[in-house]
């Protein structure tokens, strides 16, 4: 025998027939083994679906937000002065004695002469002026060429609010300004383009590419033109203060099947410069795309604690679309928890059942400590036949939860209620994780042990005695 005594009885009783147990405990084994698995199933199965629903919207609104921006200039940072000869300018402060003269302000002077020795009767306070070559600073040119872990590309980028106008509507939306082939090459948005490309944008055309939600609004289809006002960059003339504006070409309509898809507009980087009467480009920005938008944290603390970027200067995409990922993140929280209650009412039966298997069987136990079986052993068997009735629930749980998984939409097709939540709207997405499953399953296994320890505690105290005078 190559195992415990404990584990060889609790085999042999969990694969026993039924005929070797009482109707009413065998019912309620089959029921907890039964419970166990549909709990499984059914949190597998709604899991998987709340991280394909959750991956689409990752998909499409971090499709169009910026992961990370890194705007203006970040913080400078100050080398330690060194003075190298005695001609140093210094800053002199004199303190002057109340006994001599009373002043109201104390004047500052710049000397180049030689330290006034202090015999003089006046203290001087030697501040050394750094020069412009001990001060250096990280700019965003210099950010934009530094290799960032986690960061697969950056461009500059400029971003404004504005107003747009159709023959038919008026709507506000964000203009951005990209750079076409960091964009076409970076960006989702370039993989879900119904019409144009984002190589259509070409500097100087003032074209622009919009969401099909947004050209419904408007009324609009490629080739119409837009007139595009800008409050940010506005003028005065003799009508008063006027915004910024310009007429633009549609070139190119995108759909991501996201909110945002009516809110943003998309044109070249030089020609929203000149909307915005700033052709240098001093309010350009920095646009970082990451290889996974929620790892934006350890980009943060990288940029802020290695190079020196002032947390002021950072946007991330949680800023603007932090809340609905939260409220996912919550609902899925709460529906894992419901259904992990649903699996602990099913464990837990596994309480009443080995309660009554101990007081139905405490003369077999009790001659089984009278031949020289520990009471640790006997609160053994009992713990391991909860364990092998979990076993079974979750080997049936897990089975039917992958498979039902796997087939759900050709299973919603089947029974007539189709959803097409899918980007592409192939259907309900469905995103297993593997990790996540395993330990689903280990917590249903966790669970059963832990109904399994009042009875086989129980079972550990029955004193022999006691238990054969009854017999």
């Amino acid at each position: 025998m190559f195992y415990p005594v404990s584990a060889f009885i609790a085999y042999r009783y969990a694969k026993s027939s039924k005929s070797s147990q009482t109707s009413f405990v065998s019912f309620i084994n089959r029921f907890s083994v039964a419970g166990i698995a549909l709990g499984l199933m059914a949190l597998i199965i709604v899991v998987s679906v709340m991280n394909g629903l959750e991956g689409q919207l990752k998909q499409r609104v971090l499709g169009i937000v910026p992961h990370i921006e890194i705007t203006k200039t970040p913080t400078e940072i100050t080398k330690t002065p060194t003075t190298t000869s005695k001609d140093a300018t210094l800053t002199k402060t004199p303190i002057v004695n109340k006994q001599t003269q009373k002043l109201t302000e104390t004047p500052t002077s710049t000397v180049s002469k030689p330290p006034i020795s202090e015999d003089d009767g006046s203290k001087l306070t030697k501040t050394p002026t750094v020069s412009p070559q001990s001060q250096s600073s990280v700019t965003l040119n210099a950010l934009n060429k530094t290799p960032i872990k986690g960061v697969v590309a950056s461009m500059a980028y400029r971003e404004t609010e504005a107003v747009v106008q159709s023959r038919s509507d008026l709507r506000g939306v964000q203009v951005h300004g990209v750079k076409p082939g960091v964009m076409l090459e970076h960006t989702l948005v370039a993989n879900h383009m119904e019409q144009g490309r984002f190589n259509d944008l070409v500097e100087g055309s003032f074209s622009a590419i919009i969401g099909r939600a947004l050209a419904i609004k408007l009324d609009a289809r490629v080739g119409d033109r837009l007139r595009v006002m800008v409050a940010g960059a506005s003028v005065y003339t003799p009508f008063g203060r006027m915004p910024s504006q310009r007429l633009v070409t549609i070139v190119g309509v995108f759909d991501m099947g996201s909110q945002m898809d009516d809110k943003v507009m998309y044109m070249n980087l030089k020609d929203v410069n000149r909307l915005m009467r700033d052709p240098k480009g001093d309010g350009e920005s920095l646009r970082l795309f990451l290889n996974d938008a929620f790892n934006y944290l350890a980009v943060v603390d990288h940029l802020t604690d290695t190079m020196g970027v002032s947390v002021s200067n950072i946007r991330t995409w949680r800023e603007r679309q932090g809340p609905l990922f939260d409220a996912v993140k919550m609902e899925k929280n709460m529906m894992t928890l419901m259904l992990l209650l649903i699996i602990a009412v099913a464990a837990f039966n596994i309480v009443s059942a080995l309660v009554m298997v101990v007081t139905e069987k405490q003369g077999d136990i009790a001659v089984l400590q009278t031949q020289g079986m520990l009471p640790g052993t006997v609160m053994w068997i009992f713990v391991l036949n909860g364990l092998f009735n979990g076993i079974k629930g979750a080997g049936i749980g897990l089975i039917l939860g992958v498979v039902i998984t796997l087939q759900l939409n050709n299973i919603l097709d089947l029974i007539g209620s189709p959803l097409a939540l899918a980007a592409d709207g192939s259907g309900l997405p469905v995103e297993m994780d593997a990790v996540q499953i395993a330990g689903i399953a280990l917590l249903s296994l966790l669970l059963c042990v832990l109904a399994s320890v009042y009875p086989a505690r129980k079972a550990m105290k029955i004193a022999p005695s006691q238990a054969l005078q009854n017999e």
